[in-house]
């Protein structure tokens, strides 16, 4: 073993005390970090289905749940089967766009697509339909983002085509343009 021609170093001969320290300055460090942790709420997703609470005063976007929607269901219920928020119109207010169909057991119901904004009260109000069910369309890919809403648009090209295999295919936009959203199709990428 080679000698250090340094003085003994305090650090090399630990003593309890030693230990004591260290470990309060671990709990310490351990506890700050505790505490700086973001705030679960706040950090939850935009995306979480059914979030109504307002954060740093901004509004709430409205809930599809609370809605009534413009389906006739003979009797059964309806279900949001997807939903996305944004700010479509620029108001700095969020709007919310549901896509819904009637719930039924088998096969695949049409669907519609609709847009919620604040109403009074907890009550959304619908201010705009997009697809209408009547239009024996279902809906693929969906969501918003910068204030554009985006679709695939499933449909049938004759009544003999099965309900479960849709053979026509749009891909679609609607923005909000002088006070009223603009439908625009996208066009399909060069070679398909």
């Amino acid at each position: 073993m080679q000698t250090s021609e340094l003085p003994d170093l305090a650090h090399t001969d630990t003593k309890p005390l030693h230990w004591l320290v260290t470990a309060t300055a671990m709990a310490a460090v351990i506890a700050a970090a505790g505490a700086l942790q973001p705030d679960p709420v706040a950090s939850a997703s935009a995306s979480t289905p059914h979030r109504t609470a307002t954060q740093h005063g901004a509004p709430a976007a409205p809930d599809p749940a609370r809605a009534t929607f413009p389906l006739d269901c003979a009797g059964l219920d309806s279900t949001v089967a997807k939903q996305a928020t944004g700010d479509l119109d620029g108001d700095a207010r969020p709007e919310t766009v549901a896509v819904v169909h009637c719930a039924a057991g088998s096969g695949t119901p049409p669907s519609g697509v609709y847009v919620l904004t604040n109403g009074t009260g907890s009550t959304p109000r619908l201010v705009a339909t997009l697809v209408d069910p009547a239009q024996k369309m279902s809906i693929g890919d969906f969501g918003v983002r910068d204030g554009i809403i985006s679709a695939t648009l499933l449909g049938y090209s004759s009544t003999e085509v099965p309900r479960c295999c849709p053979d026509q295919r749009e891909e679609v936009t609607w923005q909000w343009r002088g006070g009223a959203f603009v439908r625009a199709t996208v066009p399909a990428p060069a070679g398909v």
